[in-house]
């Protein structure tokens, strides 16, 4: 196992994420989720996250991904289900006909931590979500 470090602490924490659209709408398709992804991986950048495993269903996604300890988990994720709910909703119209507010994600998320399984489970679990 390689742990991550910077100049003060070795460190090694990764979480699962799960970010539901609003009213439980079914509006990801792979083109959405795959744009979502991709502003997931340029906001984290400037909050010191790694995105290690990303997957979705027509409702929900699961996002897993590293961080270092000092990073404000809170902030980043209401950073980006901001961010992105807006851009997705500009680059997508359609969507607008499913979500009729401003908002695309639920205001609440599940994040959790994975110290209790090895990654790979984890990594596995996510890997197959959205599969019927």
């Amino acid at each position: 196992m390689k742990l991550d470090s910077n100049n003060h602490s070795v460190f090694l924490m990764y979480y699962h994420l799960v970010l539901v659209v609003k009213y439980r709408r079914n509006a990801i398709d792979d083109t959405i989720s795959d744009y979502a992804k991709n502003k997931f991986i340029s906001l984290s950048k400037n909050y010191n996250i790694e995105l290690v495993e990303w997957n979705h269903d027509i409702d929900h996604v699961h996002i897993l991904f590293k961080a270092h300890p000092n990073t404000e988990l809170s902030k980043f994720i209401n950073a980006y289900k901001s961010a992105s709910s807006r851009l997705i909703k500009k680059e997508f119209p359609l969507v607008r006909k499913k979500l009729w507010k401003e908002m695309f994600w639920s205001r609440s998320f599940c994040l959790l931590t994975t110290g209790g399984s090895p990654i790979e489970v984890a990594k596995k679990y996510i890997e197959n979500q959205g599969m019927k």
